[in-house]
């Protein structure tokens, strides 16, 4: 019985061990390693651009008019106005975009609405197609950027997306947005210098024609972006990374929109976690394919705050078979997880997240860890397993 307990605590340590490790190269390598640009085809591909929304009034009319401002003589601008019960769909014709509206009962969410813009566009179908949500705006030259480089890597091309916290916002806000930093720029921006493809992220999303045109994008998958990124993965095209071409978005003021948000992100995190990495790391052992298994060591990396938890919960069992029956090792290994998680954060925090938040704002997250812990619970006990759009501001 002891024996079979030793076993267990080990099993359960080195598991740990995995996502906690993964973290801290991606965190050093994007400190420490030499940068890379990615090459960019010379002449511009033609390029059509996908924006999906839903009773998105308020800010759909700054959303077209930045994209707009980005296009060349002969690109497209498409919304889809899915299931939308207020003016998107005007709003954005007045401000000079093609606009599909779509109406299902049943069949609701983001991908249904991309693969009905996907047909629309099927009859002169562009050489780029770049999606962008109905919420995000543009940096500067954010479109020729990724839709040159998709044309010249021949890969899906993610752009750099972040989300920021509304400006006085509370504490809880910025911790948020830098856990966003971690996940959205750091961590692929590790990968990306070590040679390897990054997750996508929903939206700054570059794919030829050829790629998308097959892709499967009519479900109503709770997180399709990343479901789609795995799926072109295994199909030889992992998406490539690109931080000099940026999106961003803000994050919902409002306590419910938030909590909303957060839910569909990680309960949908979760899930591909637990459906997609054993089958990415059986194909990366069957084909030889290394990008498929640095992908799956990408996605077995969980929610920052989940990751905390389990590194804590881990010290503390370590800790309590050390005092109960004089067992070192176990504890030995999780201080040792435990202090690489500690330097994972620090270093990420003051290489990349400096202007987000002060230092002793960070030392104060264990209160945003703790307000998490019934998200995950949720998740064991009732997973939204349904795309859900987030409540906006002025709803």
């Amino acid at each position: 019985m002891i024996l079979a307990l030793q076993y267990l605590l080990l099993l359960a340590l080195l598991a740990l061990a995995v996502p906690v490790l993964v973290l801290l190269t991606q965190v050093l390598a994007a400190r420490y390693a030499r940068a890379v640009i990615s090459p960019a085809s010379q002449r511009r591909p033609s390029v059509a651009v996908l924006v999906p929304a839903h009773n998105e009034a308020a800010g759909i009319a700054e959303v077209v008019n930045g994209i707009r401002a980005q296009l060349q003589p002969g690109d497209r601008l498409l919304v889809v106005a899915d299931n939308c019960t207020d003016a998107t769909a005007a709003l954005a014709r007045g401000a000079g975009a093609e606009v599909s509206e779509r109406f299902h009962e049943t069949q609701r969410g983001k991908g249904y609405a991309l693969d009905h813009g996907i047909g629309r566009l099927a009859a002169q179908p562009p050489e780029v197609l770049i999606m962008v949500d109905a919420d995000c705006l543009l940096g500067r030259g954010a479109l020729d950027r990724i839709a040159r480089v998709c044309a010249d890597s021949g890969r899906p091309v993610q752009a750099l997306y972040l989300m920021h916290a509304p400006e006085s916002s509370g504490p809880m806000r910025r911790i948020a947005e830098f856990a966003w930093v971690v996940k959205n720029l750091v961590r692929p921006l590790g990968f990306h210098k070590l040679g390897q493809p990054c997750q996508l992220m929903g939206t700054g999303m570059a794919f030829t024609w050829e790629q998308i045109r097959s892709a499967e994008l009519a479900s109503g998958h709770i997180v399709e972006d990343m479901k789609l990124g795995v799926d072109l993965a295994a199909a030889g095209r992992a998406p490539l990374f690109c931080p000099d071409a940026m999106v961003y978005s803000f994050f919902p003021s409002s306590d419910s929109g938030a909590q909303t948000q957060r839910t569909r992100w990680e309960h949908g995190h979760l899930s591909v976690i637990m459906s997609y990495v054993p089958r990415l790391l059986a194909a990366s052992f069957k084909t030889g394919n290394s990008a498929l298994a640095a992908l799956a060591l990408d996605l077995c990396v969980p929610p920052l705050a989940l990751l905390i938890v389990m590194t804590a919960v881990a010290w503390s069992v370590s800790a309590l078979t050390w005092l109960l029956l004089a067992w070192s090792w176990p504890l030995a290994l999780a201080t040792v997880l435990l202090l690489s998680i500690g330097a994972s954060v620090l270093l990420a925090w003051s290489g990349f997240a400096r202007q987000v938040l002060s230092l002793g704002e960070l030392m104060a997250a264990f209160g945003y860890v703790a307000r998490k812990l019934p998200l995950y619970f949720k998740f064991v006990f009732n997973r939204q397993v349904e795309w859900v759009r987030s409540k906006r501001d002025s709803e």
